[in-house]
């Protein structure tokens, strides 16, 4: 292995581990001498790499520092291309301009091979749904969600009926015909999934709700393992 490949090997090692690791286990995990990986380390740190610990005790490297652009393999650029494809498609309007950016920011860093090699198999995505769909905003729920804040919603069902209800939002998903809010309902005493389609008016509330969201994630989707699986609509 030449030495900036080991040294791409060496972070992307530090990524998996997440939580400080031994340089012995490093050492062992890349083939080469502890004297090696120690300046290995050293180098890495000097290219910006925030990469905290010390001979003895381990080390772990703190986010914010971004891979070079070599490290996307061509299946991986493909994945990315087609997912953001899908995304700039089907989820509403802030996503999809922003996944636009974020796919012309990645060509405008790839080197050219890689940049000519994007375009090499045709990975098209299907056509839009209505145009409503594609004129949708959520930006105020994923807002709530980030933030853990409560949420005022007024809502019509299928059957035409308005309620109005606050709601623990934690997670969206984004189907080719719509799209639903997962929650916790305070109304119901449970989680409750709401398309977005019906959802008449949205407040953002300052009160945050007590459960953490990966925690109802996690519980909800426990939940859905356990059942049939299918969405239950408020």
């Amino acid at each position: 292995m030449v030495r900036t490949e080991r040294l791409l090997s060496l972070l992307q090692i530090l990524r998996r581990h997440g939580r400080p690791v031994s340089g012995r286990t490093l050492a062992d995990e890349l083939g080469v001498s502890i004297r090696t990986l120690y300046r290995d380390i050293a180098t890495l740190q000097a290219q910006g790499a925030s990469i905290e610990g010390e001979p003895g005790v381990g080390y772990v490297l703190r986010p914010g520092f971004l891979l070079p652009p070599m490290m996307f393999s061509q299946v991986e650029l493909e994945a990315l291309m087609l997912g953001m494809r899908w995304v700039s498609t089907f989820a509403d309007r802030p996503l999809a301009v922003a996944a636009d950016d974020a796919l012309a920011k990645i060509r405008d860093v790839l080197p050219t091979e890689a940049r000519d090699g994007m375009g090499a198999v045709p990975l098209r995505v299907g056509p839009a749904g209505s145009a409503h769909l594609a004129a949708e905003d959520l930006s105020n729920l994923r807002v709530a969600i980030r933030r853990q804040h409560k949420l005022e919603i007024q809502y019509r069902d299928g059957g035409g009926h308005e309620s109005t209800r606050v709601i623990w939002p934690f997670a969206i998903g984004y189907f080719i015909d719509g799209r639903i809010l997962v929650g916790w309902c305070e109304v119901r005493q449970d989680y409750r999934h709401f398309r977005t389609d019906r959802l008449i008016r949205t407040r953002l509330l300052e009160e945050r709700y007590r459960r953490s969201r990966t925690g109802m994630l996690r519980d909800w989707l426990a939940h859905q393992a356990l059942g049939s699986r299918s969405l239950t609509l408020a």
